[in-house]
């Protein structure tokens, strides 16, 4: 059963997610919060497998409850997918770096929500490809000059080739049939990169892409 955590401060909109979410065999809502202190309070409490974040809300924004959520040990298993009005919102790639594990928009139809929920458990995949491929076309037009490259010191050669194409936004089916190799092999070098570099999910490994220089802008496919 995953259970998750609703974070709105509209009513009308948790309403509609819980109804949504409750309705599936293997979802629970275990809470919902009007705030991000009373997200961060009921998260601490219950350890939810996912928090639907809202970026907007009172007392505490979105994005400080994420860093705290993520920059927490004992929340490791913990994963936050942001809420947000508008597709590129500037918070939504603030809430990556902060260790969000993706972002839906508050429209978005209801079976990209449920896939959203269970994929981020699953940890084989960020968001839905064109979600996702937009969300990373969006951050490397914004993103800055490349870190040194160092960080990647610890990868294989077939480990900094498989993260180029996390990076670049290819799920493990797609990274499995570029490099033909079997999904499974695909998913274990995906993990082992992540392990080796401390990322939380496949978000932070796509910032970390960026961010060191093994994938930059116009990289897109």
């Amino acid at each position: 059963m995953i259970r998750v955590l609703l974070a709105d401060d509209q009513h009308l909109v948790r309403a509609g997610f819980r109804a949504l979410l409750d309705a599936q065999p293997d979802i629970e809502v275990v809470a919902e919060a009007g705030d991000g202190e009373e997200a961060l309070r009921a998260v601490r409490e219950l350890r939810p497998d996912v928090v639907l974040m809202d970026i907007r809300m009172p007392a505490l924004d979105g994005l400080a409850a994420t860093r705290r959520i993520t920059g927490d040990t004992a929340l490791a298993e913990v994963k936050v997918i942001m809420l947000t009005t508008f597709e590129l919102d500037d918070y939504v790639f603030e809430a990556i770096r902060a260790g969000a594990s993706g972002f839906l928009v508050k429209d978005t139809e209801p079976d990209e929500l449920l896939r959203a929920v269970r994929a981020v458990v699953a940890g084989d995949a960020l968001l839905s490809p064109g979600v996702t491929r937009r969300l990373i076309a969006e951050f490397a037009a914004r993103s800055k000059e490349p870190a040194a490259a160092g960080a990647l010191a610890s990868l294989t050669e077939r480990e900094r080739e498989v993260m180029a194409l996390v990076g670049i936004g290819l799920s493990n089916e797609e990274i499995a049939r570029r490099l033909v190799v079997s999904p499974l092999t695909a998913k274990t070098h995906v993990s082992r990169t992540m392990v080796k570099l401390g990322a939380r999910d496949r978000a932070q490994l796509v910032v970390l892409a960026y961010e060191s220089g093994l994938v930059r802008p116009g990289w897109l496919g």
